[in-house]
């Protein structure tokens, strides 16, 4: 399942950004697998976190080879060393059956969130442990779908808009002058830029200044 946007978001973006407007014209839709499954996604990006999209998926797949469906009585079935022997480390084991408990307890309400603000949404995913506001923004788009989210955060967004507009630099200002053009159609705009942070455009290199290691 890809997330789903058409004509009516990159219509409104093209009106909006001329710069973008011609990306979005040269790049073409952009496909995006998403996963609606909350309690999964969550779990799936705690896995996630600082490691390649290849070790994400051998573990994921080993995780679900162990439990079947992935979900709070299924990981709370394991222990935590039947948890660490997918090959995630100790301190993931830890967050990811401290998120399962307080889902199985009643005390984290997760599909509460979808009825939530997205500023409500980021509050509560941040307060679990081994979730920051980049992994609750991550959820939102390629779990919840929300609209209009551009991630500060995402190295690779920063990236994007370097190469788009031509700066050496994103500070917050700057970033928040295009996120407010962007919306409410943002997690579009988040596709492209991704895209274009990636190579779509090949032409576009990225401004920022070379970082060069002193010789010893």
């Amino acid at each position: 399942m890809y997330l789903e946007y058409g004509k009516r978001e990159t219509e409104y973006l093209k009106s909006r950004d001329k710069r973008l407007a011609e990306a979005i014209d040269r790049i073409g839709h952009v496909n995006r697998t998403v996963d609606t499954d909350l309690f999964a996604a969550v779990v799936h990006q705690i896995m996630a976190q600082q490691i390649s999209t290849a070790a994400q998926e051998t573990l994921w797949k080993r995780l679900a080879d162990k439990v079947g469906s992935v979900n709070a009585d299924s990981i709370l079935s394991l222990g935590s060393e039947e948890l660490q022997s997918v090959g995630m480390s100790f301190r993931k084991v830890e967050y990811i059956r401290d998120f399962a408990g307080k889902v199985k307890c009643g005390e984290f309400e997760i599909d509460a969130l979808w009825q939530m603000s997205d500023e409500d949404v980021i509050k509560a995913l941040s307060s679990l442990r081994g979730v920051g506001v980049w992994t609750a923004e991550m959820l939102m788009i390629f779990c919840m779908q929300r609209p209009d989210i551009v991630s500060f955060g995402d190295l690779a967004i920063l990236r994007g808009m370097r190469m788009l507009y031509r700066h050496r630099s994103i500070d917050r200002v700057r970033f928040e002058k295009y996120r407010r053009r962007y919306s409410p159609c943002g997690t579009v705009a988040s596709l492209y830029l991704w895209a274009i942070a990636g190579g779509a455009l090949p032409e576009l290199t990225d401004p920022a200044p070379k970082k060069f290691s002193k010789t010893p």
